[in-house]
């Protein structure tokens, strides 16, 4: 378990550098969304275009793997649901806290540490995990909340949905890199390179981006946030754990890199879906600080579970 600890702790050290650096204003808030931006746009999409168009699609997608994880994640997010039914929320908040309870950093701290950690062959399953979380419950708060306040659901819904997911670098370069991989297209040495050298900036950038982003968070309401993230680090994987070693019996390899994803941190997007929409900005704020510095302990406790299973 120790050694698990020392391999992720240089990811959560730069996570922590990024922190430091905004904390102390030397990295102002305008550098650090300049910085996600060049990496959601441009490292982060070459690092996932360059991974799917070296894999086949049909070796890739597994519907077994996805309806244990649509089960676990789901499990939680109705968990999540009904203790904010009991608390009397609203529904767009409700639909934020489930967000949260369900919906880890897999972009951003996913692709590139668990790639890193398991191996290339994790590259698949998280990307399976990453199209689940952006098409399926990105989508699904969304058409709450709007259709909360619409009191109804309509054309325009399913429009800014679908213009959402279309408009998304991750989902569009895991897209146009399975299509490459599909036609049979070699990738041309220098464009290789090109994507390798891109590409190589995810991991470090995104680490530091999410650190400086923490900075301008605060732990406001730190009962909600504790609940909302013991949900996302604890029951997350272990309702996922259940799902695709019992419910849904999932290839050793893959259930250990699913079940991992399920563990990281409250994702940054729903902060922005957040702020965009006005609904509780600062609970998700403390639910992402909270579960990012409690994920330094516990991402190495269930990887380290996990690397029994194969």
């Amino acid at each position: 378990m120790l050694d698990v600890f020392l391999q992720t702790l240089p990811f959560f050290l730069i996570v922590g550098l990024g922190y430091g650096a905004g904390r102390t204003g030397f990295f102002t808030e305008s550098a650090t969304a300049w910085l996600t931006k060049f990496v959601f746009y441009f490292a982060l999409s070459a690092m996932l275009f360059r991974f799917s168009a070296n894999l086949s699609f049909a070796e890739v997608l597994d519907w077994t793997f996805v309806a244990a994880y649509l089960w676990g994640t789901a499990f939680v997010y109705l968990i999540a649901t009904l203790v904010a039914f009991l608390r009397r929320l609203s529904i767009e908040e409700t639909a934020i806290e489930a967000q949260c309870a369900a919906i880890g950093n897999t972009g951003f701290l996913g692709v590139p540490m668990l790639t890193l950690l398991l191996g290339q062959a994790a590259i698949g399953p998280v990307m399976l995990v990453l199209a689940v979380d952006l098409i399926v419950f990105g989508s699904l708060v969304v058409i709450l909340v709007t259709g909360s306040r619409d009191a109804r659901m309509s054309l325009g819904i399913l429009r800014t949905v679908g213009l959402g997911l279309v408009k998304n670098p991750m989902i569009v370069s895991i897209v146009l890199g399975f299509a490459w991989s599909g036609l049979r297209l070699p990738i041309p040495d220098p464009m290789n390179q090109f994507l390798s050298i891109l590409g190589g900036a995810a991991t470090p950038g995104a680490l530091f981006a999410i650190g400086a982003s923490l900075a301008s968070k605060s732990a406001e309401r730190p009962m909600v946030a504790g609940w909302l993230s013991f949900c996302k680090l604890v029951l997350h994987p272990a309702f996922v754990a259940l799902a695709a070693l019992v419910l849904f019996p999932v290839e050793p390899f893959a259930a250990a890199v699913m079940i991992s994803a399920a563990a990281l941190p409250v994702a940054g997007n729903v902060y922005i879906i957040a702020q965009h929409y006005r609904v509780a900005p600062h609970r998700v704020s403390a639910s992402i600080l909270i579960s990012t510095a409690s994920a330094v302990i516990t991402v190495s406790l269930v990887i380290g579970w996990v690397s029994g299973l194969h």
